[in-house]
Formats: C-alpha cells, sequence, structure tokens
C-alpha cells in the first residue's frame, strides 16, 4: 500500500521531522497540533480556551486537506500539561465533533513543545461506507 504524506498551509508547517498526517489507505494519521498560528507560527497563549479552540482549529484544517473531516477520526489523543484543564476540553471538543464521538485517550504529561499546555492528535478513516459500520 502507498504511503501519501499530507500537507496544508491552513495548518502549521511542522516544526521537526515530521508530516503534518501521513495517509495509508483509507487511514490517516494526524500528527500532534498545537495551538500555532498557522500564518504567524506564533502560539497563541492568551487564555487556556483559545489555545484549546486553536488545537481543534489546525486538527481540522489537516483533516480536510486529507479529505475528511473532524468527524472521522476514529481515535483521538489528548495531551494536557494540567489536567485541571479536562472538562475545558470536554466542553470546546463537544463545540468541534459530534456523535459518536472518537475513541479518546487524554494523559498527562510534564510538558509539550513551545510551552503548550494542550496538545491533539489522532487516526481518521476515510472513504469508509456506510456498509463498513457495524450496527
Amino acid at each position: 500500500m502507498s504511503r501519501t504524506t499530507i500537507q496544508t498551509h491552513n495548518a502549521p508547517q511542522a516544526i521537526g521531522t515530521y508530516s503534518q498526517a501521513v495517509r495509508v489507505g483509507d487511514t490517516v494519521y494526524l500528527s500532534g497540533q498545537i495551538a500555532l498560528d498557522p500564518a504567524s507560527m506564533a502560539m497563541v497563549q492568551d487564555s487556556i480556551e483559545n489555545e484549546i479552540h486553536q488545537v481543534f482549529k489546525n486538527l481540522r484544517a489537516v483533516c480536510e486537506a486529507a479529505g475528511g473531516s473532524l468527524n472521522d477520526i476514529a481515535k483521538l489523543n489528548i495531551f494536557l500539561t494540567d489536567l485541571g484543564n479536562f472538562a475545558t476540553v470536554n466542553g470546546i471538543m463537544a463545540e468541534y465533533f459530534q456523535q459518536p464521538y472518537p475513541a479518546r485517550a487524554a494523559v498527562g504529561v510534564a510538558a509539550l513543545p513551545r510551552n503548550a499546555r494542550v496538545e491533539a492528535d489522532g487516526v481518521m478513516v476515510v472513504g469508509a461506507h456506510e456498509a463498513d459500520v457495524l450496527p
């Protein structure tokens, strides 16, 4: 199966040796997104709420560049430097995702790149047909 890298100017450019996403068949592996503004590459950190919104906007841009949407994410991982922000992430996540929600892990970590307080990555499935979904 061939690998295709996904890249969009609507999400921050990679700040390391990785791609924004890689597609293999119908599966898209989404790299972690922090709250970098794609135009300026500056962190959005004026509030935890705005930081979380920017993370989901960045993730959405990569999903769209890969031919899908946030609702095509099957597995989402969220990394937080302060698990006290977990409820805030849940509230904001509900603005970006619809049921059925993806499988998810939320993990407390000591630090993230660029002093981010939240990062999210995931696995998306595109091109699936309704018949592929079990009742």
